[in-house]
């Protein structure tokens, strides 16, 4: 009752805390930072964004879930921490359906997949020839076991009936300077990790996993149209609160994410950088993670990924 009674008072009376279960300066964190500028900027409201990385996200997230629920804690959950890692790791802090509540989607991004302007490979469908025709001989590099990098690629493979032999790193750093110099065959990743090299000319760019062709890489096809119906991958971001956040608060609040999303800028930020706004009611939302839980982690259990 109190907390319910402080929504209709007046929300929020104190600042906000957006936790980023991530690094500063990476994906997550950029497009967190963006959006608690946008939505400060046309509420008034304080937002203070706290970065808790580890454990592929479930540090920042426990947080999140163990904070009180009067909305005044949020966090940016996404694909791994949300949908991944229940079935990647032995054990869980939290259960991510059912100790948040859905806030509102923010926004999706697919990886690219790259390799070296020098590879044989030129198209997609000449990578797929070479992991059959030699099943393992075909390296693939991940930024580490479990991400959406990773499972795409396996998901892909899966679905080509190729066969490719996989090389984790301890993130993307590592994983692209070997690429470049030629000690893997191909990479699937991030859009913005890729764009720099593939404008440069050092890596070509042969396909990426959205259902549609990114409109910063208008020239490179998607797997789905190179003749893989049906294929998409995509790492997407999403607020969570902990669960119990009295519903009108709940309800503000996305509507606040929606008018961000909608804005012209912020649009425009995000296709830039090779993602796509989502939005939709807490509602969709809450069945789009129940759905992308049971895929995702149907793909951990196929590929028998196992933690470094």
């Amino acid at each position: 009752m109190p907390l319910l009674a402080q929504a209709q008072a007046g929300y929020p009376r104190e600042s906000i805390r957006l936790i980023v279960p991530f690094p500063p300066a990476g994906g997550t964190d950029v497009v967190s930072r963006m959006l608690a500028d946008r939505l400060a900027a046309n509420t008034g409201w304080v937002f203070v964004v706290e970065n808790k990385a580890g454990a592929g996200g479930n540090i920042g997230l426990d947080a999140v879930a163990k904070s009180k629920p009067d909305g005044l804690t949020l966090g940016m959950g996404q694909t791994a921490n949300l949908a991944i890692n229940p079935t990647l790791y032995p054990k869980m802090p939290y259960d991510p359906l059912k100790d948040f509540t859905p806030v509102a989607l923010v926004a999706s991004q697919p990886v690219v997949l790259v390799v070296r302007a020098e590879s044989p490979y030129k198209t997609l469908a000449a990578l797929v020839a070479a992991g059959k025709a030699k099943p393992g001989a075909v390296t693939m590099a991940s930024a580490g076991n479990g991400t959406v990098g990773h499972l795409a690629g396996e998901m892909f493979a899966k679905k080509a009936g190729a066969k490719f032999m996989h090389v984790p790193y301890k993130g993307a750093g590592p994983a692209l300077t070997d690429l470049l110099g030629g000690q893997t065959d191909f990479f699937f990743i991030t859009p913005q990790g890729g764009l720099p090299f593939i404008k440069s000319g050092k890596l070509r760019a042969l396909a990426v996993t959205s259902a549609k062709r990114l409109p910063v890489l208008p020239d490179t096809p998607t797997v789905a149209e190179s003749g893989y119906a049906g294929f998409e991958a995509a790492d997407w971001k999403a607020v969570v609160a902990p669960v119990g956040t009295p519903p009108d608060v709940v309800k503000r609040l996305n509507a606040e994410v929606e008018k961000a999303l909608a804005k012209p800028d912020t649009i425009a930020r995000l296709l830039a950088e090779g993602s796509a706004p989502m939005g939709g009611s807490p509602q969709a939302m809450a069945a789009f993670l129940k759905a992308e839980q049971a895929r995702w982690g149907a793909a951990v259990k196929e590929a028998n990924v196992k933690l470094d």
